[in-house]
């Protein structure tokens, strides 16, 4: 009986064991365990590269924000005043011998810039461009079973200025390492439209590309199915024949009933999951995530989004993170779409290049629309060594790839090929984007193709600044030549109430608006002493701040832009004006305008570079959003008896009462087009406190108090819980506090930073544009009474406690959660 057990056990393993599922593709995260070293300078000729000091990190790295600040840098203070260099990665690893028959490719979304990579000391490539993703084929050239592989990956960021703002230098995106059957779906190898939705149903067309590396034909079945939260809605089953050494692209329909639409409020998300079959085991398999909407620009009625007006309220931003510099993180990412969207904002622009692959399937989760931009320069150079230099050779291949990785993203709505190009007022530019048109639909053309141009009329003639005809239209050529399928400009707001009358047949979108300038927390009023903005615009200041600090309020700009409530009323007024982008969501470092040194980060931003809300966003998120809001401004620490200007911006109310020390200072309301209210106040130290009311109930109290002496440091994590996989984090706001807990509007306290369990301090940052100290560092100095320290999480559960310590305060700490959930 014993036997016969034993017998029935064995053929039970033998049968599961020959019918077990073959493993398919699988995507490793490649970014732990690299070596790193930085060459010295290009005056030491006798540099080898065995000889150098190698130390070992995680990917994503940028080498440049370790560096010091300095305005010799080659890149400047316009890109940040950070050292450049050149680079070296390598990494050793290695592959089973069982999985010798597979195909292996190695997929860097990002590496700034010159990126030359060698497997196993073969050549694979180079690859110029800083920010489009590429691939390369390991599998002729890996050593299986006990032999190791050495991966090794030059970056070359030497020749500098090579960017207008801070570029970051290093593998500073994600690295994966892709494992697939010699027959699989391509890299970016789906695209997924849905041309026609109406309630009952939506027609979702697929084309999927295969490649066999077989060295005979192969017969397969391919599998589609669809997915919403994980359900099977609906699948498709095709046999193809794919002829040896060869790729095919298979196109199908598939329809969906009842669709869920995508939208900003409520952006549902399908997956089509593709399978392919051989001899009916399974080979491969492949994601897709999708949205299913529609979408159009009128010419009347602006933004339409699932047959509903939708006014664009969008933010340019470039894509460093602040303290952790270019280096991408999801959640860093994360935190600013969410800091974004508490605003208001639904639209991203990301300029002036593409973004890393997790901000587009963030926006596509969390509901933003997208314009999705590739380049910055063209044929002409804007700075010395910069993408123009390479673009006769690579910006082909570079588009097709942007395209085919991003042409998925439900979020993506607009296109654009290019900003403020220098050609774009001679026939080289319309002949260029006629080429660029044409490659981009090739690979779509669900979307419209604009660019961010220049204003489209000579702004030093007033008289056309308004209005004109078609003989000065062609001042700007790419504007006149009807290539782009959506006339977006930057600028010009006093233009654009008569877009309708000069672009009669193409819709509008204001590709870059604003340029305001503000320091976070520093304020001074428009008079005598300081004037809105000289005439010239790289005389900064004209007499004003020689500490380079710019007033909060709403009152300063660029020549070229206006303040954030000037171009706002425009855009709000005009249905067929179907929306903005500001410059800038978030202070970004370099281009510091005013370009004096020691700025070295720009004051754009609507939120400042730590990630600190400026006054000026709670005059969007007031106008932006449906919440009741009740924001005034300034502190309340002045000397006796000065004039203080004290603005309110509210919603959901007819009007706000003001009160000092509970005496009314009367009640306001705004009139007009107005945006915000004022009361010009002489200074007294006490409360000040405004009620809105609405039909006279009270909606909202906000007070300010004087505070005293600084006595104590308060903290607060945006997130109080992390996860222990070595890349999560913790955004802890530091703040000085009086012994009342009123915060101290102009305490400079510095903070020194002690942390004990599973984490680390990644970055340190006030948003003072003008501070020249580390982000690595572990002190800062309070700017205006803030400051913040970003903790990652290591990989491993426990209790991490941030402790602080400044001369005068207490003590003070904070304890952050770190587990695997």
């Amino acid at each position: 009986m014993k036997a016969k057990l034993l017998w029935y056990f064995l053929i039970l393993i033998l049968t599961f064991g020959c019918n077990k599922p073959q493993k398919t593709r699988t995507v490793e995260n490649f970014n732990s365990n690299w070596l790193f070293s930085l060459e010295p300078k290009k005056d030491n000729s006798n540099f080898k590269q065995i000889d150098t000091v190698w130390r070992e990190l995680n990917l994503p790295h940028d080498w440049s924000i370790e560096g010091d600040f300095n305005e010799t840098n080659p890149a400047t203070y316009n890109g940040g005043a950070l050292p450049g260099g050149t680079g070296w990665y390598k990494k050793t690893f290695k592959i089973e011998e069982s999985d010798k028959l597979k195909e292996f490719y190695i997929d860097f979304d990002g590496v700034y810039m010159n990126s030359e990579v060698w497997i196993n000391n073969h050549y694979l490539g180079k690859r110029p461009n800083g920010y489009i993703g590429f691939r390369y084929n390991l599998t002729p050239y890996l050593n299986f079973g006990e032999n190791e592989n050495e991966i090794k990956v030059k970056v070359d960021n030497s020749q500098q200025p090579n960017s207008r703002w801070y570029s970051g230098s290093g593998i500073y995106r994600n690295v994966w390492l892709v494992k697939t059957n010699k027959l699989h779906i391509n890299n970016w190898g789906t695209f997924v439209t849905t041309p026609i939705v109406t309630l009952d149903s939506a027609t979702v067309n697929l084309e999927t590309s295969i490649t066999n590396n077989y060295k005979e034909a192969k017969n397969i079945l391919l599998k589609t199915i669809v997915l919403f939260n994980n359900e099977k809605i609906t699948e498709n089953s095709n046999h193809l024949n794919i002829t040896t050494k060869n790729e095919l692209t298979f196109s199908e329909k598939l329809n969906v009933k009842s669709p869920k639409l995508w939208s900003i409020e409520n952006p549902q998300l399908y997956k089509i999951l593709s399978e392919i079959y051989i001899d009916n085991q399974l080979v491969d398999t492949y994601e897709t995530p999708f949205g299913i909407r529609t979408f159009k620009f009128d010419l009347d009625k602006g933004f339409m989004l699932n047959n509903k007006s939708v006014k664009i309220k969008g933010v340019c931003n470039h894509h460093d993170l602040g303290a952790l510099g270019a280096a991408v993180n999801k959640r860093a990412l994360e935190r600013q779409l969410e800091i974004l969207k508490e605003m208001g904002v639904n639209g991203i622009r990301t300029s002036h290049n593409p973004p890393a692959p997790e901000l587009l399937d963030l926006c596509d989760k969390m509901g933003f629309i997208v314009m999705d931009e590739s380049f910055d320069v063209w044929n002409n150079t804007k700075a010395k060594y910069d993408y123009a230099i390479n673009w006769k050779e690579w910006h082909k291949k570079d588009l097709e790839d942007f395209i085919k990785r991003d042409r998925n993203h439900p979020s993506v709505f607009i296109w654009s090929i290019g900003n403020e190009i220098q050609e774009q007022w001679n026939e080289q530019g319309v002949t260029t984007a006629k080429e660029l048109k044409a490659i981009v639909r090739n690979l779509d053309t669900t979307r419209l193709i604009t660019a961010g141009m220049n204003p489209p009329v000579n702004m030093e003639n007033q008289e056309v600044t308004l209005q004109f005809d078609k003989a000065n239209v062609t001042y700007n050529a790419l504007a006149a030549s009807g290539v782009l399928d959506l006339i977006g400009y930057n600028y010009a707001h006093q233009t654009y109430e008569y877009h309708k009358q000069n672009f009669p047949n193409t819709p509008f979108i204001a590709t870059e608006t604003t340029s305001g300038l503000q320091t976070r927390g520093y304020y001074d009023q428009k008079s005598d002493t300081l004037k809105r903005w000289p005439v010239r615009w790289d005389i900064p200041f004209d007499g004003g701040n020689s500490d380079n600090t710019i007033s909060s309020y709403d009152q300063v700009s660029t020549p070229w832009g206006s303040t954030h409530e000037e171009t706002w009323k425009v855009i709000k007024k005009h249905d067929f004006l179907s929306g903005m982008f500001i410059w800038t969501g978030f202070d970004y470092l370099g281009e510091p305008t005013p370009y004096v040194w020691p700025s070295r980060s720009s004051y754009f931003g609507v939120i400042d570079l730590a990630g600190f809300p400026k006054d000026v966003y709670y005059m969007y998120q007031s106008e932006w959003t449906d919440k009741p809001v009740l924001h005034i401004f300034p502190h309340w620490n002045w000397e006796i008896g000065k004039d203080v200007d004290i603005w309110a911006y509210y919603s959901q109310a007819d009007e706000v009462e003001l009160f000092l020390n509970n005496k009314s200072l009367g009640a306001k309301k705004k009139e007009g087009d107005d945006l915000h209210i004022m009361w010009r106040v002489p200074f007294q130290p006490g409360t000040l406190k405004a009620i809105s009311r609405k039909d006279g109930k009270e909606i909202l109290v906000k007070e300010i108090k004087t505070a005293e002496k600084p006595a104590q440091i308060s903290f607060n994590a945006d997130r109080n819980t992390i996860k222990s996989d070595s890349v999560d984090l913790s955004y802890i706001t530091v703040s000085i506090l009086d012994k009342n807990g009123t915060l101290v509007p102009n305490a400079t306290n510095n903070i020194q930073f002690k942390i004990e369990g599973p984490g680390k301090i990644v970055g340190v940052d006030n948003g003072d544009p003008t501070s020249h100290a580390s982000f690595k560092a572990s002190d800062r100095n309070a700017f205006y009474g803030k400051c913040l320290v970003i903790v990652q999480s290591l990989n491993s559960e426990g209790i991490i406690k941030l402790s602080a310590q400044s001369q005068g305060l207490e003590d003070s700490s904070i304890n952050i959660n770190v587990n695997n959930k």
